[in-house]
C-alpha cells in the first residue's frame, strides 16, 4: 500500500505543477534541443589535464576542440530563492488559484490532505511560472517527508479510491503530452547511444577559419631614434589591414590532432614599427604579419596523448615558438580577440629566437602541477650557423629550449615559472617587443648563449575580475667575448569579463615596461631611460562569430629614450570566426 501511495502522491505532485520547461540564462531550454555549447569563458580555465587543455593553442583558429564537461546555465528567475516559499494549509490561501482551474483538485489534495505544497509570501502559487529543479526537489521532499510521517502513524487511509481516480483522470487527460515527452526522451536516448557507438569512428576533419580586419592610426613618435641610429617619420595615415587564417583539424584516434593552417595578410614591411613610421618594435600590433596577399602555410602541427592521457607530445615543423608548448598563462594571448599589441599578449621570453620548427611535451604531473618542455630551432637546414658548424636540429644558428612548471596553489590562481636556454649566432633575442638595443643584446652581432627566467600569474579575484602579471630577466653572454647584456621586462593587467551583463565581452587595462637592456659591459651600452606601455581595449561580442574591439595604446619614451616623442596608436579590430 505504501508503494501505491507513493505513486499517487508523486503523480499528483507532478500534475499539480505547470508543464513548461525552465528558463536558462540563454533562453528557454528545449528538451529536444541537440545543439548545446560549452560555456564561453573570456579567461581560460585554470588547470586541466593536457589532453583537455594543451591540445588547444591560444592562436589557433576556431578549430579548438573542447573536452571539458558541458556546464549548462542554471535556470534563473526572480523567484529562484527557495527561502521565499511559505507552507500553506489551505488552497484558499493561494489567491491566484480558482476552483475552475484544471489543477484545482490536485492542489487541494496536496495542500489540505498531505500538507506538502508551498506558496509565496504574497499569497500566490504562480502556477503558470516555470519551476526550477531546486523547487521541484523541495516540493517532492516535502511530500516524501509527509508520506513517511503518515506511514509511521498508520492511523489514516493513506490513499483513497477518490485519490486514485483523480490521478487516473489526470493521466488520461494528459496522455498526449506524456506520450510526446516519452517519445522525445526515447529519441534522445537513441541519439546518445548512436553518438557513443560511433564516436571518433575513423578519421574526422573539422574546418575553421578566422578573418581579422584592422583600422589603425598612429600619432606622435616623430623622429624616433633607435640603437642603430635610424629615425622614424612619425605620424602615419589611417591604414586598413587584414589577416586571414584557414585551418583544418583532423583526428585519427579521437584524441590526436593534426592541424594545417593557411594564412594571408597585407601588412607592408613592419607596419608602424618601420622607419617610414615610428621606427620601433614597441609599435607592433598583435595580429600583424605580411605575406604580400599570398596564402602561405602558417602552421603544420601534430599532437597526441600518451601515458594514460597525462602527457601530450607536440611536433610542429612550421611556425613553431616556445609558447606552442609552454602555456603563455595570459588572458590576452589571442591575435583576434586578445590584446591589440604584440608586447602585451604574452611575456617576451616565450618569443626568444623567432623559431620556426620544434617539438615538446606537456605532462600533467599531479592535479595541480604541470611540467612543460619545448625545443625549437630556426634555419636548422642550413649548415655552418651553429656552434659546431654542422647544422641540423641540434646545431642550428638559432635554437632554444624552454622548461616551465605550472601550478595551482589556490583554486582561483594559476602560476608559472619558466627557464629558457638559447643559442644565437648573432646574439639577437628577436622578440620584437622592446628596444632595438635590448632585442639585439647590445648589437655586437656575435655568437652568444642566452639564459632567461620568468614568472607568470593569473588571479581571479572575483567571478568577473582577473588580475594578471608576468615578468622576466634575460642574460646574454657572448661566447667569443667577455661582453654580456642583461635585459628585463614586466607587465600588470586587470580584466573584466562580461561587463554590463554582456556575456562574451571583455574590458582590459594593461601597464608594463617593454624589454629594456639594464646592464652591460665591454662595449654594451644600457638603455638610458625607461619606456612605459599603457593599453586598454574593449572586446564587444556581436554574436558567436563576430567581435569588434576598439582599443588604444600609448608608449612613452619610445626605445627607452626620453628624447623620443610619445607614440599613440588607436585600433578598431573586427574579427570573424567560423
Amino acid at each position: 500500500m505504501g508503494s501505491k501511495f507513493l505513486l499517487s502522491l508523486i503523480s499528483i505532485f507532478i500534475l499539480g505543477l505547470p508543464l513548461t520547461w525552465g528558463k536558462s540564462a540563454t533562453g528557454l531550454t528545449q528538451i529536444n534541443s541537440t545543439k548545446v555549447k560549452p560555456q564561453d569563458k573570456s579567461f581560460p580555465h585554470l588547470l586541466s589535464p593536457p589532453i583537455l587543455q594543451s591540445l588547444n593553442n591560444s592562436h589557433s583558429v576556431s578549430s579548438t576542440v573542447r573536452k571539458n564537461t558541458l556546464q549548462l546555465a542554471q535556470a534563473s528567475d526572480e523567484y529562484d530563492d527557495l527561502s521565499e516559499l511559505d507552507q500553506v494549509t489551505s488552497v484558499s490561501q493561494l489567491s491566484d488559484i480558482q476552483p475552475t482551474d484544471w489543477a484545482f483538485q490536485a492542489l487541494q489534495s496536496l495542500v489540505e490532505r498531505y500538507g506538502c505544497i508551498a506558496g509565496y509570501p504574497d499569497g500566490t502559487y504562480k502556477g503558470n511560472r516555470a519551476m526550477t529543479r531546486y523547487e521541484f526537489a523541495a516540493g517532492l521532499n516535502a511530500c516524501l517527508d509527509r508520506m513517511t510521517e503518515l506511514i509511521d502513524q498508520s492511523t489514516v487511509d493513506l490513499a483513497s479510491r477518490e485519490d486514485m481516480a483523480s490521478v487516473q483522470r489526470l493521466v488520461e487527460e494528459f496522455a498526449p503530452e506524456l506520450a510526446t515527452l516519452r517519445g522525445r526522451i526515447d529519441v534522445l536516448e537513441a541519439r546518445t547511444a548512436e553518438l557513443e557507438a560511433n564516436r571518433f569512428n575513423g578519421t574526422t576533419t573539422i574546418f575553421g577559419g578566422e578573418v581579422i580586419f584592422g583600422l589603425t592610426n598612429g600619432f606622435g613618435g616623430e623622429d624616433v631614434v633607435n640603437a642603430f641610429g635610424g629615425r622614424g617619420d612619425g605620424d602615419n595615415n589611417t591604414i586598413f589591414n587584414y589577416l586571414v587564417r584557414l585551418q583544418t583539424a583532423t583526428t585519427f584516434t579521437g584524441k590526436d590532432r593534426l592541424r594545417i593552417e593557411l594564412g594571408a595578410a597585407n601588412f607592408s614591411s613592419t607596419g608602424f614599427a618601420g622607419s617610414q613610421s615610428f621606427n620601433t618594435d614597441m609599435a607592433i600590433l598583435s595580429y600583424q604579419t605580411n605575406t604580400d596577399d599570398e596564402f602561405q602555410i602558417f602552421k603544420l602541427e601534430y599532437r597526441f596523448p600518451a601515458f594514460g592521457d597525462r602527457v601530450v607530445f607536440t611536433f610542429r615543423p612550421v611556425n613553431f615558438s616556445l609558447n606552442s608548448v609552454l602555456t603563455a598563462n595570459s588572458p590576452y594571448f589571442d591575435a583576434g580577440r586578445g590584446s591589440i599589441s604584440r608586447f602585451t599578449d604574452s611575456s617576451p621570453i616565450f618569443k626568444i629566437g623567432r623559431l620556426d620548427s620544434g617539438l615538446g611535451f606537456d605532462w600533467l604531473v599531479t592535479d595541480k602541477v604541470r611540467l612543460q618542455v619545448a625545443y625549437g630551432t630556426r634555419d636548422s637546414e642550413n649548415p655552418g650557423n651553429g656552434p659546431t658548424g654542422q647544422g641540423g636540429i641540434t646545431d642550428a644558428g638559432h635554437s632554444a629550449v624552454g622548461v616551465q612548471f605550472l601550478t595551482v596553489p589556490f583554486d582561483n590562481v594559476l602560476t608559472g615559472v619558466t627557464y629558457i636556454n638559447a643559442y644565437s649566432e648573432d646574439g639577437y633575442l628577436d622578440t620584437f617587443t622592446g628596444s632595438l638595443n635590448a632585442d639585439t643584446s647590445g648589437g655586437l652581432g656575435l655568437p652568444a648563449n642566452i639564459n632567461a627566467v620568468g614568472g607568470t600569474v593569473q588571479w581571479r579575484v572575483w567571478e568577473k575580475i582577473t588580475l594578471g602579471a608576468w615578468g622576466g630577466w634575460v642574460f646574454t653572454n657572448y661566447i667569443n667575448s667577455d661582453a654580456h647584456a642583461t635585459s628585463n621586462t614586466y607587465l600588470f593587467s586587470v580584466g573584466m569579463s562580461d561587463p554590463f551583463g554582456r556575456q562574451g565581452d571583455l574590458f582590459a587595462v594593461l601597464f608594463g615596461k617593454p624589454l629594456k637592456l639594464v646592464d652591460g659591459d665591454n662595449g654594451i651600452e644600457e638603455d638610458e631611460d625607461t619606456s612605459y606601455h599603457i593599453e586598454t581595449f574593449y572586446r564587444y561580442k556581436v554574436n558567436d562569430y563576430i567581435t569588434i574591439t576598439p582599443g588604444v595604446f600609448v608608449v612613452t619614451n619610445p626605445e627607452h629614450n626620453e628624447d623620443n616623442e610619445t607614440i599613440v596608436i588607436g585600433v578598431l579590430r573586427t574579427t570573424f570566426r567560423f
